[in-house]
């Protein structure tokens, strides 16, 4: 079996490589200069393999892509495109706007205060003539920077000054409240 040879150190050394390691949080992706770094450093394809888990191929086509173009194609990884998504881009936008600006009532859908992923469903199956699963559109709605809370009920008509001023006399009684009980902690001690 033919020995791994580092052709191209494309100005990397063993010392450059372990801190360059350091720094690399995919592990994946540390695993693959880790392995060029002790080739470089000297030791067998299959005993890299065994040391950081993976095939000799493995090595080998690590250590190739190294000698080819160096760090930044060792470290490049190319990903599927992926399933083309249910929705276009501005359906998506639009279901965001939706759900942030109205309530299913006032749309007519139901006479719920928020948006759920089943109201949303029908929704977008009437709207968009499109079939998608709840999961799908919580994951939509989780990309789109939205979570789910419970709707909670505001005073439309509140007064703000009144607000704020029950608010501090309720700090005072919570101040109170904590004193009191410190000195009756502190008196009971010294007994």
């Amino acid at each position: 079996m033919k020995r791994l040879k580092i052709t191209n150190d494309h100005g990397w050394t063993p010392r450059t490589l372990r801190k360059q390691e350091r720094k690399i949080k995919n592990t994946l992706l540390r695993q693959r200069v880790m392995a060029v770094r002790l080739v470089m450093e000297g030791y067998l394809g299959k005993e890299v393999a065994s040391m950081v888990n993976v095939c000799r191929q493995t090595v080998s086509h690590y250590v190739s892509l190294f000698n080819e173009g160096g760090l930044e194609l060792l470290l490049h990884r190319d990903f599927a495109p992926g399933r083309e998504p249910f929705l276009t881009e501005e359906q998506q936008e639009e279901i965001k706007h939706l759900v942030l600006t109205t309530t299913p009532a006032e749309l007519g859908w139901d006479v719920a205060s928020a948006w759920n992923t089943k109201l949303l469903q029908s929704y977008v199956a009437k709207q968009f003539g499109v079939s998608i699963s709840r999961e799908a559109l919580r994951k939509l709605l989780h990309r789109k920077g939205l979570s789910w809370t419970r709707p909670t009920y505001t005073l439309a008509k509140g007064n703000l000054d009144e607000q704020k001023q029950f608010e501090k006399q309720m700090d005072l009684i919570k101040k109170k409240l904590d004193h009191q009980g410190d000195r009756r902690c502190c008196s009971s001690v010294h007994r």
